[in-house]
Order: structure tokens, then sequence, then C-alpha cells
């Protein structure tokens, strides 16, 4: 949530219930202006539903973008599970590789970090993902 605020609006909170949330969002690229929607889910909510909510998210979008905490080593277990499930779901339907990207957040804590940048790049290539770090709050 704090990295899709920041992107949103530029600014950052640092606390966050565990709602959804959907935003919507123009934005003009290489002079084109985009419609976009950001479907917000936190994690802790996915683990508590069944799989056909979030089956129902996945169909509905276009691509993905999965953040994990890099000083929560859960959230980083976690996404080779996710990411096979996405895949699973959109390119069985077709031929088309589904846009997956993995981001790594809370850069700045990097004195608490336990999910190193190189194991982040590298499950990211080993699931041929995109992979960023950044920090929500810098």
């Amino acid at each position: 949530a704090a990295l899709t605020v920041r992107f949103l609006t530029r600014r950052f909170i640092g606390e966050y219930g565990d709602m959804e949330f959907i935003y919507s969002h123009n934005l003009t690229v290489d002079g084109r202006e985009i419609l976009f929607h950001i479907w917000d889910v936190p994690n802790s909510q996915e683990q508590a539903e069944d799989g056909s909510s979030e089956e129902k998210r996945i169909q509905w979008a276009d691509s993905f973008v999965l953040v994990y905490s890099i000083c929560d080593r859960a959230s980083f277990n976690i996404l080779p599970l996710k990411i096979q499930f996405i895949k699973a779901a959109k390119e069985g339907q077709s031929q088309e590789k589904v846009p997956i990207v993995i981001v790594g957040n809370k850069r700045d804590l990097h004195h608490q970090r336990v999910v190193s940048s190189e194991e982040g790049r590298l499950l990211a290539l080993s699931l041929d993902c995109g992979f960023y770090e950044v920090s929500a709050a810098e």
C-alpha cells in the first residue's frame, strides 16, 4: 500500500491497515494518455481467502507487481508460489507471457535487511520476471 500511494501521490504514509483498494490513475507515457487501475491487496488478506478470490483478481489484471519487504523473509518466500499461480492462471489460457515484476521494498532499512538484493535478482531471473529494489519512504 505504501508503494502504491507513493507512486500515485508522491507522498509517503508509513502505516496502513490490511485493507484492499482499487485505485485509478491517468499517466502520460511517450505522449500517450494511459488510464490504469491498481488492485492493491495486502498479503495477509490473500492468505486468509480461498483461491477463488485470488483467481478473480488474476483474471482481472493484465500485469502484476509483487512487493516484498527486504526485512521480512516470509514475504519473500511466498513469491514463487504466487508467481506460479499467476502464470498457471494467465498463461494457461494463451501463449502470451504475463508481465510480472518483483519489487523489494524498504531499501532504506538496509540495517534490518534479511533478504539480499542478489536473492531477489536470482528469484526474478529464475521465474522470468522483472526485478527492482526501492524505498517507498525515500
